[in-house]
């Protein structure tokens, strides 16, 4: 009898001890999770972009906030773990459009009607708006006497982007998490990725947000 109660209790323990280990089992990257990574882009052989020391890029897993390639190169790690991975123009920002490349007189570039010559030199990102009013970056590839040669196409549209990310953190989604932060989804601290679209190209437009 006494036998049979020692028995009982140490299944209980062993039960006990079981849940314990389920509540601190470590969290893994899936959909509706807060992500925070750091991860190092090259482009060409050379780094194109990685987040600051002790800034990890942070996001909500499957709220659209970046690539789905990349979130779903992540699904199932863990803290610690490293991946390293890569995504094709199709699965980055797409291949580049031609039509994308347009020729605007220099007047559209004008201030209180002088030309602001100034901004017009090659490699410059300069934001604009379409007719609808929606804003997008054009990288100036050519100043001609009367007119610019724009490119609104991504700064790594046509790129193999090359991908080193470690997890850093893995938890549940908080109301703050969710709310609009107002800058870029992808870690930086500028608006190319949202309604504020103001010149990240120079800096971050290699950024794999969007």
């Amino acid at each position: 009898m006494a036998n049979s109660h020692k028995e009982s209790l140490q299944k209980d323990k062993i039960l006990r001890d079981s849940n314990n280990l389920n509540i601190y089992k470590t969290m893994q990257v899936e959909n509706t999770k807060f992500v925070a990574v750091n991860y190092t882009l090259t482009v060409d052989g050379q780094v194109a972009d990685k987040n600051p020391e002790g800034q990890p890029l942070e996001f909500v897993c499957g709220a659209g906030m970046l690539l789905p390639k990349f979130e779903g190169a992540l699904i199932g790690k863990e803290p610690g773990d490293k991946v390293s991975f890569t995504l094709e123009p199709k699965d980055g920002y797409g291949e580049i459009i031609a039509e994308a490349i347009v020729e605007l007189p220099k007047t559209i570039f004008m201030i209180d009607g002088k030309v602001v010559e100034e901004m017009l030199f090659v490699g410059n990102v300069v934001p604009m708006s379409d007719a609808e009013g929606h804003r997008m970056n054009g990288i100036i590839k050519e100043v001609k006497e009367e007119t610019i040669m724009m490119d609104f196409n991504h700064p790594m549209a046509g790129k193999t982007l090359n991908f080193e990310v470690e997890v850093v953190e893995v938890r549940d989604v908080t109301p703050e998490d969710l709310a609009p932060k107002g800058g870029c989804s992808c870690g930086c601290d500028h608006d190319h990725c949202g309604d504020g679209c103001e010149g990240c190209g120079e800096e971050h437009g290699d950024c794999h947000c969007h």
